[in-house]
């Protein structure tokens, strides 16, 4: 595709405590929706806002000189970095919607805050891919509903039809939960443009096989290319240290 309609943002550090350390990491990944004349900036829009939300509410309490839990549940800032990452989008454009999929990580500990179909799954070593986040898309609605096999919905030519995303309508109420970072294993962030040609057991064995997380990344990107590549790909892959 030669319009790029994904956007990325990472940043990483790390938690001075009193006997130890704790790492700490903000992930996002937004894919702005095929047909909108403002995907691109749609999708740009709601990761920087994200991304800086979370940065600029957690700064002062985490990396400050007194370091304290923030005054707000977790949560709830990322609940609020969606409502004002809707509001920068509808500011500027009606025309424009994007998925958006952001994990906090303290220490072992990761939350999530999620709307549309970008994916965060938990890559265990043991072999499992656990699907972490709800397609927010009208074809796997029908596939809850059993109204189509999961066979069915994963060749369904609407598949990509969302009937919750950011930049449409209201603010819409983000998917938000607590889990604990696969370790040892990783955490994968996705856009369709991986999850949707390469499948859970060929992703399992691309990112176990690979050296290290940035050849996993690329090795997932070249596969989804390979498979015919019809959209954009975005990749985010986080591994706790040993």
């Amino acid at each position: 595709r030669e319009k790029n309609e994904d956007a990325v943002f990472a940043h990483t550090s790390t938690i001075a405590a009193a006997s130890t350390s704790l790492p700490f990491g903000v992930f996002v990944v937004a894919d702005g929706m095929g047909g909108h004349q403002y995907g691109d900036k749609a999708s740009e829009i709601a990761a920087r806002t994200m991304g800086d939300h979370m940065i600029s509410k957690l700064n002062t309490p985490l990396f400050g000189p007194n370091p304290s839990p923030p005054n707000e549940a977790l949560q709830e800032i990322m609940k609020s970095g969606f409502f004002y990452a809707h509001q920068n989008i509808t500011k500027l454009t009606s025309a424009g919607g994007t998925t958006l999929t952001a994990v906090l990580i303290i220490g072992t500990q990761m939350t999530i805050a999620h709307v549309g179909d970008s994916r965060a799954y938990g890559v265990f070593l043991d072999g499992r891919m656990q699907l972490l986040t709800r397609d927010h898309s009208l074809v796997k609605r029908l596939e809850e509903l059993g109204q189509i096999s999961p066979e069915e919905a994963a060749f369904h030519p609407q598949k990509s039809m969302l009937y919750r995303a950011l930049g449409q309508g209201d603010a819409p109420e983000p998917d938000v939960f607590t889990a604990s970072l696969p370790h040892p294993g990783y955490l994968l962030i996705c856009s369709d443009g991986l999850w949707g040609v390469v499948n859970e057991d060929d992703m399992f064995k691309i990112i176990s096989d690979a050296p290290n997380p940035p050849r996993a990344c690329q090795n997932l990107i070249d596969a989804a290319n390979a498979a015919g590549g019809p959209d954009n790909i975005t990749v985010v892959l986080v591994r706790m240290s040993d």
